[in-house]
């Protein structure tokens, strides 16, 4: 039979050991109560994770400034655009954006006013040029008329003067025709970064996105595809994102409009969806009241 024996040292090594994993556990739970994971971006061209955001910056309970940051400047400052807005009016906003074709914009402007409903229009800059008397009649018709870019490029392929330059120039053009200059934005392609959030506020324009997004630009989605997935995903404050040559657009935009007005929604301008005052953007999109 063997018989083991524990020295002084070994007792040491062990009460060393053991004095480290409590240590460690200890530090970790209080590490842990002062931190909270921001919630992870949902929406379209949004990061999938956010960077963790400290619960308390100075030791103390959260300052208004600091709840300001936690909401507003998690994962690492970023900056947003207004993908949908906090409300409980049952407010939506239906938009629109035209780049190419103009074949189904007639039926589009007849089926709004069938329904009375406004909408937002996003217009670019070649498909102004084609069809100024288009933008004319939409104008005149009271739907609201967003900047789309003059060209469509990237934006967060070019420098702050050429977003600046394809704004303005969509605006001169826009104003030669309607009278009115614009003060909404949606970026080409839904792309954007810091430097095109920011360059776009400082224009005087808010960039806007979108919450529910129809994808009527693929040919193979059906109009009862697109129904059964937007119309569970309406929400107060929603904004909608539909194109002027959507595949299937003559076939479900009568009846999500119908669909939507049926149960409660009413069918604003994204100018009228946006609150006024002091606001934040949550880490969201979601515009809400400072």
């Amino acid at each position: 039979m063997k018989v083991f024996v524990i020295t002084k040292k070994t007792l040491l090594i062990i009460a060393g050991a053991l004095l480290a994993v409590v240590l460690a556990v200890v530090l970790a739970l209080a590490l842990g109560k002062g931190t909270e994971e921001a919630p992870a971006a949902s929406a379209p061209g949004k990061p999938t994770e956010a960077a963790p955001v400290f619960a308390e910056t100075r030791g103390g309970p959260l300052s208004s400034e600091d709840e300001y940051e936690l909401a507003v400047l998690a994962g690492f400052k970023k900056e947003l655009p207004v993908y949908s807005v906090e409300r409980s009016d049952g407010r939506i906003a239906l938009t629109i954006d035209a780049a190419w074709d103009d074949d189904k914009t007639p039926f589009i402007l007849e089926t709004l006013k069938r329904y009375n409903v406004k909408a937002t229009f996003f217009l670019c800059g070649s498909w102004v040029k084609a069809y100024p008397d288009m933008v004319r009649t939409i104008s005149e018709a009271g739907h609201s008329i967003g900047n789309h870019s003059m060209s469509h490029p990237h934006m967060t392929k070019i420098s702050e003067e050429k977003i600046l330059s394809e704004i303005n120039a969509l605006d001169d053009l826009l104003e030669k025709i309607t009278g009115k200059r614009t003060v909404l934005f949606r970026a080409p392609y839904g792309e954007y970064n810091d430097s095109v959030i920011t360059t776009v506020r400082a224009s005087g324009h808010e960039p806007v996105q979108w919450d529910v997004d129809t994808i009527d630009w693929k040919p193979e989605r059906s109009s009862q595809t697109i129904l059964d997935t937007v119309l569970p995903k309406l929400g107060d404050g929603s904004i909608i994102l539909c194109h002027n040559n959507g595949f299937k657009i003559e076939e479900y935009l009568p009846t999500l409009i119908e669909t939507a007005q049926a149960n409660g929604f009413e069918f604003v301008t994204v100018d009228e969806l946006l609150l006024k005052g002091e606001t934040i953007i949550d880490v969201n999109g979601r515009q809400k009241h400072k």
